[in-house]
């Protein structure tokens, strides 16, 4: 078989060719290799590569399953987003300051994969922090994304989103807090998932310079993305295991079965824009027509309901909560000026660029009346998903837009004609993160200049394997993931590399 035939095999193709023995995982392993050598230079995906071990891992695979071994990701290529510690190999968070930090025992999710027989090729680029829809930083430089190498492929998991959309493994691990598994998915045209909160343990996805305990961050969690939905609930399911090291060691959650298996009987509501942010025309006629397909197949769709959730409300509880939880690891001097900006604020501002601000310096009281808060929203989902299946709503605002290095506090996004704050493209990504729902990204079109444009499903409480198996049947029956144009990418301008091989 020729290997070049295999690039965009999802995990799933490739497990049924190597137990059938029509490829080995060591052909697989060189041939991702060959991929990332030849066509990398014009991403910058890839920004650790690991091709030595991941060859010996490829080589233990074939053996593995020479002896009858049968393990769900024996001999699949795959990436893992940088923020993971995977020992031997810097885990830096694009933090100039740690471009040394090398870990010395993988990340639990690692741990994970490994076991299951999976070959890490090496691992993919992140922003400063993981704090941007796009991925760049000091250390690393800026990746591109293979649609249009002028454009991000967004943040923070962007690094994990181009490899895919590239060829370059069938897997990849991201994370995700402000959307950051599912605004680069999106972005790519791929697939991800956002679990539910606390369902995937995050030990080892870890900050550098900061302890690894088995503690879960509020609101963060770490996710499957792939191209392909099945492919998310293969990797989705070796990861649900609880920590053993954790407080809910003995408690392991039994994730429902998916609600449906026809999109026939999916109940659907559709929410083309959010009113705290506009959606572009082009997300608008792309989440219409798959609405339209929907119906078509047989799904009962709706386009409001007096059930769903204040959204303006939710966006700004979101935003304070989101920033007390990242402005509590800011360094002191940050966090000074951050409470004097605060204090400065008028008491009638509740735009979001101003919840965030307050968000940054929440007092503990006014955090726990927010997580009350929290909880009524939990509860309003909990009626909303009662009648319906699934939530279907856009995942940014517009296609993967151009790379903005400008100052944070002057970005802007561009939506038909108008500027918007910069990140309050966040409150997209907070309808799932603020009560901890599930939420699964697939494509479902492309811009009129031929960007793909995703949506997300989400889901009840721990009704993960419902939003992707909602996915999946969309993909069979209106198609999925498509490879980009390959010439957009392999013939761009190398964009800045600052690391090579490790080995």
């Amino acid at each position: 078989m020729d290997v070049t035939d295999l690039d965009y095999r999802s995990a799933t193709e490739l497990a049924g060719l190597l137990s059938d023995g029509a490829v080995s995982a060591v052909e697989l392993a060189e041939s991702a290799i060959a991929r990332i050598e030849r066509h990398d230079g014009a991403l910058n995906a890839v920004c650790q590569r690991d091709f030595d071990r991941a060859l010996e891992a490829a080589r233990d695979a074939d053996a593995a399953r020479a002896r009858g071994e049968h393990r769900p990701l024996l001999g699949i290529p795959m990436t893992v987003k940088e923020s993971f510690h995977v020992a031997g190999l810097p885990s830096t968070w694009g933090i100039p300051e740690f471009a040394g930090f090398v870990p010395d025992t993988d990340a639990l999710a690692v741990q994970r994969v490994k076991a299951a027989g999976a070959v890490v090729l090496g691992t993919t680029n992140v922003p400063l922090v993981l704090g941007d829809l796009q991925s760049y930083n000091a250390i690393y430089g800026t990746t591109n994304n293979p649609w249009d190498p002028d454009r991000t492929p967004g943040g923070s998991s962007g690094g994990s989103a181009a490899a895919l959309a590239a060829g370059f493994g069938a897997l990849s691990l991201g994370s995700d807090i402000g959307g950051s598994l599912r605004n680069p998915a999106h972005a790519c045209g791929v697939y991800a998932h956002k679990p539910t909160l606390g369902l995937v343990p995050t030990r080892g996805h870890t900050a550098p310079g900061t302890p690894v305990v088995a503690a879960d961050q509020d609101l963060a969690v770490i996710g499957p993305m792939a191209r392909s939905a099945a492919d998310l609930r293969l990797l989705l399911d070796l990861l649900t295991e609880p920590d053993p090291l954790g407080s809910r060691a003995a408690y392991r959650i039994a994730l429902p079965p998916p609600r449906h298996e026809s999109l026939a009987g999916h109940r659907v509501l559709v929410v083309e824009s959010h009113p705290s942010i506009p959606s572009g025309a082009g997300v608008r006629r792309a989440i219409a027509g798959f609405a339209e397909r929907l119906t078509a197949a047989g799904a009962t769709v709706a386009r409001e309901s007096r059930l769903l959730p204040d959204l303006a409300a939710a966006a700004r509880l979101y935003m304070r909560m989101l920033l007390s939880e990242l402005g509590s690891r800011y360094p002191s001097e940050v966090y000074e000026r951050a409470r004097e900006g605060a204090a400065r604020l008028g008491p009638d501002d509740h735009g979001l660029a101003a919840e965030r601000s307050r968000g940054t310096v929440l007092s503990h009281r006014d955090w726990m009346l927010a997580d009350d808060e929290r909880a009524l929203l939990r509860q309003r989902f909990s009626a909303l998903f009662a009648e319906f299946d699934v939530v279907v709503c856009p995942v940014m605002p517009v296609p993967a837009f151009p790379h903005d290095h400008s100052p944070i506090p002057t970005r802007r996004i561009r939506i038909d004609g108008a500027d918007h704050d910069y990140f309050d493209q966040l409150a997209l990504a907070g309808v799932a993160t603020l009560p901890g729902l599930p939420a699964t990204v697939l494509p479902v079109g492309t811009s009129e200049d031929g960007l793909p444009i995703g949506v997300q499903a989400i889901g009840g409480m721990f009704a993960d394997h419902t939003t992707i198996r909602f996915a999946e049947l969309a993909e069979r029956e209106f198609g999925g993931f498509t490879p980009p144009p390959a010439q957009r990418w392999t013939e761009a301008k190398t964009p800045r590399r600052a690391q090579g091989r490790v080995g």
